[in-house]
């Protein structure tokens, strides 16, 4: 029986940049619970933002900010960090690329250091995100779990020279056209996905994933069953489980 069904957001679950589940959704997985079997979404998008795409359904557990964080009942399952050196030199970097804008993710906000208006308003309007605007990124207190590159015109743009610059010290993962997320080591959506079989006892071959992109390839691992949408490079579809593109 399939005990545990993860599934990635955008351009998985949500396609054409829509900011909403279709209609259905939400039944369909609370259907999912009555039949004993748990969901879980695994985004790199923050923790409240998906808790209002699934509302009114609570009890979830949630892959957030592609692994750095797992949350179930507000509470924090796993988390992971980043050194805070390394945060700190990671952000300067990208607040001096031209094109680039910075964000760094908190369990509860994103916090940015806007250089233009554009960037705020597709956080808060487009993406809904919890934000928090500063003129000194550096004031943050809360610790680094994860650090985004957002360029407007395309990540593929500057993404080779980021990886090269943090090659060894962080995991980097391309999260859509525009992000590219530095990420501590360990932290993937695979890593929540273990948390969760290992917490409940669900084996691989009782879990099954859906995902589009290379920040789930991690995921795909975890399970027997994974699917991947037809639109995927062909780099995804060569590692899903049976072989299988929706």
């Amino acid at each position: 029986m399939i005990r545990l069904i993860a599934s990635d957001l955008d351009g998985t679950l949500l396609l054409n940049d829509t900011q909403e589940l279709q209609k259905g959704t939400i039944s369909l997985i609370q259907e999912l619970g009555r039949q004993g079997r748990i969901f879980a979404p695994a985004s790199g998008r923050q923790y409240p933002n998906l808790k209002r795409l699934f509302a009114p359904e609570t009890d979830l557990y949630y892959i957030c900010e592609n692994g750095a964080l797992l949350m179930k009942d507000d509470k924090i399952l796993q988390q992971h960090l980043i050194e805070r050196e390394l945060g700190e030199e990671m952000i300067r970097a990208i607040l001096a690329e031209d094109g680039c804008e910075v964000l760094v993710s908190g369990v509860h906000t994103s916090y940015i250091q806007p250089k233009e208006s554009w960037f705020v308003t597709h956080l808060r309007d487009v993406v809904k995100n919890n934000i928090t605007v500063t003129d000194n990124i550096f004031s943050v207190q809360e610790s680094y779990m994860k650090i985004s590159v957002c360029q407007r015109d395309g990540i593929e743009k500057t993404r080779q020279m980021w990886e090269h610059r943090f090659e060894g010290r962080v995991v980097t993962m391309v999260s859509g056209n525009m992000w590219l997320d530095l990420m501590p080591f360990g932290a993937d959506k695979g890593a929540g996905i273990d948390r969760i079989q290992k917490d409940l006892g669900i084996l691989p071959e009782e879990t099954m994933v859906f995902g589009d992109n290379f920040n789930d390839l991690a995921m795909f691992e975890k399970a027997k069953y994974s699917f991947a949408m037809e639109k995927a490079p062909d780099k995804i579809k060569k590692h899903v489980g049976l072989r299988q593109t929706w």
